[in-house]
C-alpha cells in the first residue's frame, strides 16, 4: 500500500470517529462519565494552583499526576471515536476524588484562598505605596539639590566679585542708567537663586529679540548668590540689553510686620511643618518643601513696590527658555485686567477645585470651583492697574486667612488664583508651553509653537533628571565657552 494512501484512510478514520462521537455533548451532559470526569479536572487544576501557593508540592505534584491521567483518558476517548464508560474512568475518578477530599481537609476552598489573596493585595499595596512615597522623596531630594557645576559656578564667579574692584565699579555704573525705569522699553522680570538658568532666559530672550538694545532685564536674586549674578551678568554682554541685579534683603519694606509669608516663618507650628517633615506619611513630599515659603517665590506678588516707576513687566520664571519674539506682549490689550496668563483648563483637573479647598465656606462663597486655572512662569502684568485695585492687598488677605493651611495646601498658583480672579486676560496658548519638566509626551509640534516653554516640574534641564528630549532646547543657550562654566564641567 502506497503512503498516500495509507495517510487518506488515516485521515478517513479521524473524520469518521469525530462524527461518531460528539465531545462537545458528551461535556454538556450530566449523567456522561466525561463530564464528571472533565469536572474532576478542572477542580484539580485549581487545588494545584493552591497546593503550590501554600508550598504544599509534594501534594501539587500528586494532583498533576492524575490530571495527566484524565487529559489520556479524554484524548483516547476522543481518538476512537465513543464515550468513555465508567468501568475504564473509575480508577482514575476514585483517586481523584480522594486527593480533592484531602485538598478540602487542607483548606484549599475558594473562601479560605480568597483571603489569603486579599491579604497578599493588601501587603503588596502596602510595599507600593511605601516604595512611591521612597521614590517622591528621592526624587524631591534630586530635585532640590545643587548640581556639584553649579554650586562651582557660583563659588567662582562670588570669588571673582570679591578680587575685582573694576568689575564692581563697572557694574556700579550700570544700575544708573536712565533705561532702567524707561517704560518706552521692554521690561523684563526674573526672581532666581540659579544663574545658569537666569543666564538662560536672558540669553534665549535676546537672541530671538529683533532689538535686544531696547530690552532691561531685572533680576532679583538672594544675599547668597548676589555677588555670582552680579559678577556674571557684569562680564557676559547680552546684544546691548540691559541688565539689573538687586539683593532681596536691601529691600528693607519686606519684612514680617508687612509680609504674611515672612511671618508665618517665625511661627513655631509653621517652622515645623514645612522644615521638620509631617508626622503623616500620606502628605504629598513637596507640600514639604521649605522653597514654596522662600521670598523669591512669593516676590511676584509686590513687583510694583520693587518697580515703582514702571507701568508694565513681562514676568518670565527661571526654569523656562525664550523662543521667540516677546515684544508683542507689551502692546496686548489686557482690557483693564492686571495679568495676561496662558489658561490651563484643557483638563477638568486644572480647574480651581483642583488647586483649592472648597468645602471651606469662605473659598465657596467666593470663588466658581470650574473656573479656569492659569500657569505662571510667563506673564504680562499691567502695573497701573494692579495699583489701581491694590492687587498685593488681596493678596495679603488671603495669606492671613489661610495661616491654618485650610485653603490651600502650598505654593504660589494657589494664592494667585485667588489673587487675581476676575482680573485675569487669557493669552493665546502657542505663548506659554507647558509641562517640560514632568511630562514626557509633550507634542513636538506643539514645542516648536511655542513662543516660551516651560520646565515646570522637577526635571529641570540643568538636573540630571532633566528629559533627554527636551534639554538640548536649553542647552544651546548655555555659554558653554565661558571658562568658569568649562572649569566647572558645567554640562
Amino acid at each position: 500500500m502506497s503512503l498516500e494512501v495509507q495517510v487518506v484512510k488515516e485521515v478517513s478514520a479521524v473524520r469518521a470517529s469525530a462524527d461518531a462521537l460528539n465531545l462537545t455533548e458528551e461535556m454538556l451532559s450530566a449523567s456522561s462519565v466525561t463530564r464528571q470526569l472533565g469536572d474532576q479536572m478542572t477542580l484539580a487544576k485549581s487545588y494545584v494552583v493552591m497546593a503550590k501557593e501554600y508550598n504544599n508540592l509534594e501534594f501539587a505534584w500528586e494532583l498533576s499526576v492524575q490530571i495527566r491521567a484524565c487529559q489520556e483518558l479524554l484524548s483516547k476517548s476522543a481518538t476512537r471515536g465513543y464515550p468513555l464508560t465508567l468501568q475504564e474512568a473509575e480508577p482514575v475518578m476514585r483517586e481523584l476524588a480522594s486527593l480533592l477530599y484531602q485538598a478540602k481537609e487542607l483548606h484549599f476552598d475558594s473562601a479560605t484562598m480568597i483571603m489569603k489573596l486579599k491579604a497578599q493585595i493588601q501587603g503588596l499595596e502596602e510595599r507600593i505605596n511605601a516604595a512611591t512615597l521612597q521614590s517622591t522623596t528621592f526624587g524631591q531630594l534630586a530635585a532640590e539639590a545643587v548640581p556639584k557645576g553649579l554650586y562651582c559656578l557660583g563659588s567662582r564667579l562670588t570669588m571673582e566679585w570679591a578680587t575685582d574692584p573694576d568689575l564692581r565699579n563697572r557694574v556700579a555704573r550700570q544700575t544708573h542708567s536712565p533705561k532702567l525705569t524707561d517704560n518706552s522699553l521692554y521690561h523684563f522680570c526674573i526672581f532666581s537663586d540659579n544663574v545658569l538658568a537666569t543666564s538662560v532666559v536672558v540669553n534665549s530672550t535676546v537672541l530671538n529679540a529683533e532689538h535686544p538694545e531696547k530690552h532691561v532685564f531685572h533680576v532679583v536674586t538672594d544675599k547668597v548668590n548676589f555677588g555670582a549674578m552680579q559678577a556674571w551678568f557684569g562680564m557676559n554682554d547680552y546684544k546691548g540689553a540691559t541688565v539689573e541685579v538687586k539683593d532681596i534683603d536691601s529691600f528693607t519694606w519686606l519684612n514680617a510686620s508687612y509680609v504674611p509669608v515672612m511671618k508665618q516663618l517665625q511661627d513655631a507650628e509653621t517652622q515645623s511643618y514645612y522644615f521638620k517633615g509631617a508626622q503623616d506619611p500620606k502628605s504629598a513630599v513637596k507640600f514639604r518643601n521649605p522653597k514654596y515659603l522662600s521670598m523669591l517665590n512669593h516676590l511676584r506678588f509686590y513687583i510694583p513696590e520693587v518697580y515703582p516707576a514702571l507701568k508694565k513687566v513681562v514676568f518670565l520664571d527661571d526654569d523656562v527658555v525664550v523662543q521667540k519674539e516677546l515684544t508683542e506682549l507689551f502692546s496686548l490689550n489686557l482690557h483693564g485686567n492686571v495679568i495676561g496668563a496662558v489658561e490651563t483648563c484643557l483638563e477638568t483637573f486644572h480647574r480651581y477645585h483642583k488647586y483649592l479647598n472648597f468645602s471651606h465656606p469662605k473659598i465657596r462663597a467666593n470663588f466658581d470651583p470650574d473656573a479656569c486655572g492659569w500657569a505662571f512662569g510667563m506673564n504680562v502684568f499691567d502695573l497701573v492697574a494692579w495699583r489701581k485695585v491694590n492687587v498685593t492687598s488681596r493678596y495679603h488677605y488671603w495669606q492671613e486667612q489661610n495661616v491654618d493651611r485650610t485653603l490651600w495646601k502650598l505654593g504660589t498658583l494657589p494664592p494667585g488664583l485667588l489673587t487675581f480672579y476676575g482680573l485675569t486676560e487669557p493669552l493665546d496658548r502657542e505663548w506659554h508651553i507647558l509641562g517640560l519638566g514632568y511630562d514626557p509626551n509633550v507634542d513636538p509640534q506643539v514645542i516648536e509653537s511655542g513662543a516660551v516653554v516651560h520646565y515646570n516640574g522637577n526635571m529641570k534641564p540643568w538636573l540630571k533628571l532633566a528629559m533627554s528630549s527636551y534639554k538640548p532646547l536649553w542647552e544651546k543657550y548655555v555659554n558653554y565657552h565661558h571658562p568658569f562654566v568649562q572649569q566647572c564641567n558645567v554640562h
